[in-house]
């Protein structure tokens, strides 16, 4: 298994699950990762299993653009260039209706889930060569969206737009970028949503949801993560543009 052998990556929202998963699989496929987050102790809890070796991680806040552009230039320093980035940080904010949702959430969301990745997209692409990939985290409210949720769906579909322009920009240097939108996925972070948005025990909240996803079940991290793998593999080499469901056909 070595579809990323000899490639660099840089993965924001590195101490997460899907982030980690995908730290997890990237290694496993043979590249070196950076890992980006807030949280100082699960970055070293994650470089300590990943091992030191292949794998490195710097505290940072992605909506700073001199922390961004200091991880990039760190993932450089140590391996040598920088063939993929993953912007996958995010948050969800809160369910309410538009007419009542708090202002300063909103505006909180956009900061993390928009400022975020364009800070990533802005100092990584700098760094990228030919061949390079930069892949970045939606979800499938970036391509639908739902009651109560405007801030994450907003910010969501922002991403698209971003993805699109960045991927036209940089095609004629060889540089693909595209969107991942999972759907319901079998973490802390969606049980946290579905109990806010059901109001019901995480087991009832998730039977909710469940029901409806033709595939009826969640994603596993590992699932997105393979997904993310092959985006920053020569084996999607003519993809650039796209926005990737991986949802079990909740955005049919």
């Amino acid at each position: 298994m070595t579809r990323l052998a000899g490639k660099s990556a840089l993965i924001t929202g590195g101490a997460g699950s899907i982030g980690l998963a995908t730290a997890r699989a990237f290694v496993a496929e043979g590249a070196s990762v950076l890992l980006v987050d807030l949280d100082g102790s699960a970055l070293e809890r994650a470089v300590d299993e990943l091992g030191s070796e292949r794998a490195g991680y710097r505290v940072a806040d992605t909506t700073d653009s001199d922390a961004v552009a200091a991880a990039v230039a760190a993932a450089v320093d140590r391996f040598g260039s920088l063939d993929v980035a993953f912007a996958n940080a995010g948050i969800f904010g809160t369910v309410a209706p538009v007419t009542e949702y708090p202002e300063e959430v909103f505006e909180r969301v956009l900061r993390v889930n928009v400022l975020g990745p364009f800070l990533v997209a802005k100092h990584a692409l700098r760094a990228m060569r030919s061949g390079a990939s930069l892949i970045i985290n939606s979800s499938v409210v970036g391509l639908t969206s739902d009651a109560g949720i405007s801030a994450y769906a907003t910010s969501k579909h922002a991403l698209v737009g971003l993805m699109r322009t960045a991927a036209k920009e940089m095609a004629p240097a060889g540089v693909r970028v595209n969107t991942i939108h999972p759907g319901p996925t079998d973490n802390a972070f969606q049980t946290a949503i579905e109990i806010e948005a059901i109001g019901a025990s995480a087991h009832e909240s998730a039977a909710v949801f469940n029901q409806m996803i033709p595939l009826a079940r969640h994603a596993t991290t590992a699932e997105i993560a393979n997904v993310v793998v092959f985006l920053a593999s020569d084996e999607s080499a003519f993809m650039t543009g796209a926005t990737v469901a991986v949802d079990g056909g909740l955005s049919i």
